[in-house]
């Protein structure tokens, strides 16, 4: 059953009938969810739709099951290409070079690459957008793949809940997908691409493959499986804000994040004044050590001793002084807690006087 869709998905590649290749061959994955060979095919088919993060990620599911598919890596680095993820469509065509050496295919698209790798500079980058497919505008093309990609968040979204929060070097991606064991999860980082897989058995795959914001550092990034979510930490190749993690197309470029240099912020100097600059946590502590040295005598000296072994003391002792203190009207303080926490605490006048109580 699922050969024969992938035949009739070759026919309408042949008629350059995208749509229908695609959906013959998701039906044909459904049968067969472990032939590499129909991720690479569909991988073709989002290419030429354009779906660029979808190709990627049917590519990386086909490399995952079958490592030794030179056309899932042609696949793979086409769409990177297209992308202007031009380190990451380098390493996945030299990789599938590599299995299919003297093909011509790699061969050019190598050269390609390399030569866009030179070229290539910081400006923010802007998918390409084909200005026909069979006829069809590319208003209305680009309007398919949004109902496309409402339709898979859709799906995924009552399974697994993702947000992101963002430090000046790197972005935290949480997925909150509780009891997943590590090896059912796959993800793979491109040079703006973010792609991950979690298949448990028994269950609907889920995949979150969002164009980043911004680019990464494909080396330093890494994630963790939890008990409850996993973590992924996408390491930012600009310290700049990121209004959203997916890339929603666009010429804004965004603006830079502030960092620590707010603190080193000069302010203006003019002839009559000299600035200077105070070191609060020197003063703070000198101002403790003035205390701590300080000479009492009398009353002061007694009171600030008073203070100190309150203040070093635990709850039972520090509930001792307060009960004893306040019911014998200041004339007995004691820290044993035992002895007055289950009576009233009598007054104690000194040797020679007398204790009265006080008349309002």
């Amino acid at each position: 059953m699922a050969s024969d869709l992938q035949a009739r998905a070759k026919e309408a590649f042949v008629d350059e009938d995208y749509d229908l290749a695609m959906d013959l061959l998701t039906k044909a994955i459904a049968f067969e969810p472990n032939n590499a060979q129909y991720y690479a095919d569909r991988a073709q088919a989002n290419i030429k739709l354009n779906n660029l993060a979808e190709a990627v990620a049917d590519a990386n599911m086909a490399i995952e099951l079958n490592p030794s598919l030179p056309k899932a890596y042609l696949r793979k680095g086409t769409a990177c290409m297209k992308l202007k993820e031009y380190q990451t469509a380098k390493a996945a065509l030299e990789m599938g070079a590599s299995l299919a050496p003297g093909d011509s295919k790699f061969i050019d698209m190598l050269k390609q690459c390399h030569e866009l790798i030179a070229e290539s500079d910081v400006t923010p980058i802007i998918p390409e957008k084909h200005t026909t497919t069979r006829g069809v505008s590319a208003k209305e093309l680009e309007q398919k793949n949004e109902v496309s990609q409402q339709m898979t968040v859709a799906v995924a979204k009552p399974k697994y809940r993702h947000e992101f929060y963002q430090k000046p070097d790197e972005v935290v991606v949480t997925i909150f997908a509780k009891g997943i064991q590590r090896d059912s999860v796959t993800v793979d980082f491109g040079e703006q691409i973010l792609s991950v897989r979690i298949d448990v058995p028994g269950e609907d795959a889920y995949a979150l493959q969002p164009r980043l914001f911004g680019k990464i550092v494909p080396s330093r990034c890494r994630y963790e499986v939890l008990s409850t979510k996993m973590e992924i930490r996408l390491a930012k190749a600009e310290p700049i804000h990121w209004a959203a993690l997916e890339f929603r197309g666009g010429a804004t470029v965004p603006q830079r994040a502030i960092v620590s240099s707010v603190i080193n912020v000069q302010r203006p100097t003019y002839p009559s004044s000299k600035p200077k600059r105070i070191d609060w946590d020197k003063l703070e502590a000198q101002v403790k050590k003035e205390e701590k040295d300080e000479k009492l005598d009398g009353d002061a000296a007694l009171n600030k001793f008073f203070r100190q072994i309150y203040q070093d003391a635990d709850e039972d002792t520090r509930r001792a002084m307060s009960k004893s203190f306040v019911e014998s009207n200041g004339t007995v303080l004691s820290t044993n807690w035992k002895e007055v926490g289950s009576k009233k605490v009598q007054g104690s006048a000194p040797d020679g006087m007398e204790l009265k109580k006080w008349e309002y």
